[in-house]
């Protein structure tokens, strides 16, 4: 096997497990494949962020969000729109300021950013719902909290590389009372665009691996599609439990890696 074709499947089953989280949770899939890179493929922390995020520029995410609507579940398209206008600001900001940071600073900035979030996952409290029945998602705070929340995530994707997802989830959740399953897919919807085009554009000046990156984004375009499916059939709860702990596992293993 040559070493582009290694490259390859690497990228293939790192983006599979990514994929998969997405699809589950909503997310971008970097909080496993940013560490899973770094750990079969040896890449320095910028590189993994940078391929992570250039992986997602491809639609990758819409096999996992047709399957969301194939199951009822809907989210607002003017919503989604503000986040990703805000995003692509906060992203090329969050690039810029991760690549002044040293390699392995940046990496143990990453893992303890990961354990917060797993303690805050685990803590937060679900809020309470009303079921709204043909009602529309409440807009009345679409500027006033979605451009925050839509630039603080591409802050964090910058900085990160994870998508932003982490911050959109529960904040849509909280400020806009969606549900899990309605915010999860108001994520996935973010990522059909190449919103990480920005930051992509600035890791991109230290070299990327452009063969594991494809592998990455054909991977996550399967996982997704898996991961959606399991995700419609379970409880909001439940859900963010696993998501909790396979956070703080990813923490670890990011802490346990060498440069």
């Amino acid at each position: 096997m040559t070493i582009e074709a290694g490259h390859l499947l690497a990228g293939l089953g790192t983006g599979l497990c990514g994929g998969l989280l997405a699809g589950l949770f909503g997310v971008g899939g970097g909080i496993v494949m940013v560490p899973l890179l770094g750990l079969i493929l040896n890449l320095d922390q910028h590189r993994a962020q940078g391929a992570t995020l250039a992986a997602m520029l491809l639609p990758t995410g819409l096999p996992a969000v047709l399957q969301y609507r194939r199951r009822g579940i809907a989210s607002s398209l003017p919503l989604v729109g503000v986040l990703i206008l805000a995003f692509l600001f906060g992203i090329y900001g969050g690039a810029l300021v991760a690549n002044l940071i040293p390699s392995n600073t940046l990496r143990w900035g990453y893992a303890a950013f990961l354990v917060l979030l797993a303690v805050k996952t685990f803590l937060r409290q679900e809020p309470t719902i009303v079921d709204r029945g043909a009602e529309p998602i409440d807009l009345s705070g679409l500027w006033t909290w979605g451009l925050p929340i839509g630039f603080l995530a591409g802050v964090v994707s910058g900085l990160t590389g994870l998508g932003g997802a982490v911050v959109v989830v529960p904040l849509l959740a909280s400020k806009f009372r969606m549900t899990q399953h309605e915010a999860q897919l108001a994520s996935l919807m973010m990522l059909l665009p190449p919103i990480g085009l920005p930051g992509v554009y600035v890791y991109a000046q230290g070299g990327l691996p452009w063969v594991v990156i494809l592998g990455v984004a054909i991977g996550f375009a399967i996982g997704a599609l898996g991961g959606a499916r399991v995700a419609t059939r379970t409880r909001g709860v439940k859900l963010k439990q696993i998501y909790a702990t396979i956070v703080l596992l990813m923490a670890l293993l990011v802490a346990l890696r060498g440069h």
